[in-house]
């Protein structure tokens, strides 16, 4: 039998394959509420490289909606200079578009990081963005991989509302920081209950934005620096315009302990955070005590040091150029600061606060004040700096306080001076030093502090923090006086 062929076969496939190409599931959908899902918020290349990496990692994109979409572009940021490489579902480059995405499907995408880890050059942690376009809704994928050998803290734990943490000292253990290479922080380093992490002179501690060291309470923190070499403490921008801006990290945490087992800090520099040094009684009133000597803390955006019902020893310490008080010793505790340089003069904004501000007090949820006592002595030390009022204090009844300021140079108002806790201080001079913007509070030829501290607090701290002999009798700060060349 002979088919003819007929035209109402025809319109009718044609009919059928219209249908199908038309179907819901194949139409492309440009909802603006639906968006992008991904395996990971980030893609951390948390390898330590030993040579030439060329790491490869996969980020799953998911289209969780029941409708087709497109996404209109994928490219990193840093374009074909990033050091990041993608490849899209076999599609190599730095920016791809037009890519499509079945209802409850997903694609993958390749990132490979390319690093000379022996470039010194490079920043330790080196950072890009994925960015997504879809539908007019703008996504991002964080890209992070280190930039040179070094000793990398990487946060993998969090609790409740505290930041996240990686533990470097678990309960029970002694570590040591080495100085062979630098420790680079991302998140918080935790020293747990009953751990010690004890920091060699010449460590270099760099920390990402955000990040910090913690101890946690019955932690101890122990660093030991040395004169020649002392342990530093900064951001992990190494670049030139970097050098001198605060707020790069957060800070360093130190809670209470044990009676015995103090947090010691000796010969370092602590700069460019958001809270240089915050000790505090947590959970308890400490019954150990912090014990800082021949440190550097400045540049903070915050504060340099902040106090909570704590105990501090302190001597040959220099605390400088902070957003807010350089130190706050709040909700009362015990403190003895000697041949100590508070000075002041913020230049990144308004500062609204003394250098130099203690209380006696805490507030209960209705911020009702709870006295609690306070001994605060301070001898041969420096409270200068660009405002009227250096010196500020809150003190309420119902505590024993007590404050004392021995051969000191303050600058603060009218209504201190006559106060009998004032022994032999000098009042609003300026102690002229050498160079505020060079970060250098050494006195000058003609400072007033030279000669002028008091003797018996010399010969407990002989040496300033340059390890200079002081003299007899020495002066206030912790600088001695040295004259340059063809100074007397």
């Amino acid at each position: 039998m002979t088919h003819k062929f007929s035209p109402y076969f025809f319109l009718i496939i044609t009919g059928m394959m219209l249908f199908f190409s038309c179907r819901k599931d194949n139409l492309i959908s440009h909802d603006k509420d639906i968006t992008l899902a991904f395996s990971n918020d980030s893609v951390i290349f948390d390898t330590v490289f030993t040579s030439i990496g060329t790491i490869t990692k996969r980020l799953m994109v998911y289209n969780k909606s029941n409708k087709r979409i497109n996404i209109s572009n994928i490219q990193l940021n840093g374009g074909s200079a990033s050091v990041f490489k993608m490849n899209v579902d076999g599609i190599s480059g730095s920016s791809v578009s037009d890519v499509e995405l079945a209802a409850n499907d997903s694609l993958f995408i390749l990132l490979k990081a390319t690093i000379d880890p022996s470039d010194e050059n490079n920043p330790f942690v080196v950072e890009d963005d994925i960015h997504f376009l879809t539908n007019g809704n703008e996504q991002s994928v964080k890209l992070v991989a280190w930039g040179q050998n070094a000793h990398y803290i990487l946060a993998d734990q969090k609790v409740g509302n505290f930041p996240e943490f990686k533990i470097v000292a678990d309960s029970n253990e002694t570590v040591h920081w080495t100085a062979d290479k630098p420790y680079v922080v991302y998140g918080y380093a935790l020293i747990n209950s009953y751990g010690t992490l004890i920091i060699d002179a010449g460590a270099k501690i760099h920390f990402h934005n955000g990040s910090g060291l913690w101890a946690w309470v019955d932690g101890v923190l122990k660093v030991q620096g040395t004169l020649e070499n002392p342990v530093v403490f900064q951001g992990d921008r190494l670049d030139p315009d970097y050098r001198n801006i605060p707020g790069q990290w957060d800070r360093i945490w130190l809670m209470e302990g044990r009676a015995g087992f103090n947090h010691e800090i000796d010969h370092a520099i602590i700069r460019n955070g958001y809270i240089g040094l915050q000790v505090e009684s947590f959970l308890r009133a400490t019954s150990n005590q912090l014990t800082i000597s021949n440190t550097v803390i400045e540049n903070h955006s915050g504060m340099g040091l902040f106090t909570r019902l704590f105990a501090i020893d302190a001597s040959n310490m220099a605390i400088a150029n902070c957003g807010s008080y350089t130190a706050a010793f709040t909700m009362g505790g015990a403190y003895r600061i000697r041949h100590s340089t508070f000075a002041n003069r913020w230049s990144y904004g308004v500062r609204n606060t003394p250098a130099v501000f203690f209380n006696n007090f805490a507030l209960d949820s209705l911020d009702n004040p709870i006295p609690l006592p306070l001994n605060i002595e301070f001898g041969n030390t420096v409270f200068y700096g660009s405002s009227e009022d250096e010196l500020g204090r809150q003190l309420v009844a119902g505590a024993d306080s007590n404050y004392k300021f021995d051969h000191c140079l303050l600058r603060l108002k009218d209504n201190w001076k006559n106060e009998a806790a004032f022994i032999n201080c000098i009042l609003n001079e300026d102690p002229l030093f050498r160079d505020y913007d060079a970060f250098n509070f050494e006195p000058d030829t003609l400072s007033p502090v030279i000669g002028k501290g008091k003797a018996e607090i010399g010969f407990e701290i002989p040496f300033d923090l340059n390890g200079v002999a002081r003299s007899n009798p020495p002066d206030i700060g912790a600088y001695q006086f040295v004259p340059k060349t063809g100074e007397k």
